[in-house]
């Protein structure tokens, strides 16, 4: 039986029950996909694979290299390999599974740029774990790596936690000379945040900027999601429209990572919340090609950007739902409605 990295306090509980038949409807389902992947598997990864859904290691979410929980792709057949990727393609969108593709397939460039072949450097050093049964609520999922962290919580057939959500990129442009040269999986939210910061007028500009230089990385990283307390910056509802939609933009250059009644429901909510009271703050010099940071902080999410390491080619991004990460509110919520606990 493979081994456990990162057990906490919490005892290894082996649950010794079948898989649940999965009708051809269930099979369109996020459950029927993570099932599929668990049927796809041999004994001792679907083991390797599948933890009990109140195990702590579900909160245990990084986005260096490091040992993993589950089972990295590049161990997994080629059956278990596509199963992972149509249940990649069902949680997301096609812009959102482009982009999860693309960081994965930059560690190939890296590996070259850093002289690091092999394992430590592989597009399919991404693990995979199941927290629970799926389809058997609650029940979730994460598929995590170097710059790579995605985690699902499904609370209902229909209801899921969605973050935290983490995209990074390094190279942020790859470099002449190497596979990729050229290609930036995170553009997209580099030159809108350079259009809205470069597009205020002085005064609002002044308000949105919270730091002369780069603050070196983002702030809520994993063990420290609650370390933003108060936006700062510039709210949304002092902007004129055109700039207030290019920061919705933003927002939506994460929520629309997920498929798209999943990306519907995260707007909706952050909408419903508020975006007047979003605020937006930038840290560093408006020019290309220099460190800088900005977040996107409002009564329910964070977003966070940064672009400092390797000469500013090196960018973490995260969102957090500060009510609902790992889906904690949700099943706080559920269970209070008349939800069964699924102890």
């Amino acid at each position: 039986m493979a081994s456990h990295p990162h057990r906490h306090h919490h005892p290894r509980i082996l649950r010794a029950t079948a898989l649940p038949e999965r009708s051809r409807a269930s099979r369109a389902t996020m459950a029927g996909f993570a099932g599929a992947l668990l049927e796809a598997l041999d004994d001792d990864q679907r083991r390797a694979m599948q933890w009990p859904f109140d195990d702590a290691e579900r909160f245990n979410w990084h986005y260096v290299p490091r040992e993993r929980a589950g089972v990295p792709i590049e161990a997994m057949s080629a059956p278990a390999k596509t199963a992972v990727h149509d249940l990649l393609r069902h949680a997301l969108s096609e812009v959102g599974y482009r982009k999860a593709s693309d960081i994965m397939a930059l560690e190939e460039p890296l590996g070259l740029i850093e002289n690091h072949q092999g394992h430590y450097r592989h597009p399919e050093n991404y693990s995979v774990t199941i927290f629970g049964t799926p389809g058997r609520l609650p029940w979730g999922w994460r598929i995590e790596g170097h710059h790579l962290s995605l985690n699902f919580t499904a609370v209902t057939e229909e209801l899921f936690g969605v973050t935290p959500t983490f995209f990074g990129a390094n190279p942020a442009r790859v470099p002449e000379g190497y596979p990729m040269a050229g290609h930036r999986a995170l553009g997209r939210e580099t030159d809108l945040s350079y259009t809205l910061i470069r597009g205020l007028d002085e005064a609002a500009r002044g308000q949105a900027i919270i730091a002369n230089s780069s603050l070196g990385n983002i702030v809520t990283e994993p063990g420290r999601e609650d370390a933003l307390r108060e936006p700062c910056g510039l709210p949304l509802g002092a902007m004129e429209e055109g700039q207030r939609n290019l920061a919705l933009a933003l927002v939506e250059c994460f929520t629309h990572s997920l498929r798209q009644d999943l990306a519907a429901a995260e707007l909706d909510r952050i909408r419903q919340a508020g975006t007047e009271e979003i605020h937006f703050a930038w840290g560093g010099p408006l020019e290309d090609g220099h460190a800088n940071y900005w977040r996107l902080h409002g009564p329910i999410s964070l977003i966070e950007y940064d672009n400092t390491q390797n000469n500013a080619n090196h960018i973490h991004s995260v969102w957090h739902d500060l009510t609902r990460n790992f889906g904690r509110d949700l099943l706080r919520e559920h269970y209070a409605a008349g939800g069964h606990s699924h102890r």
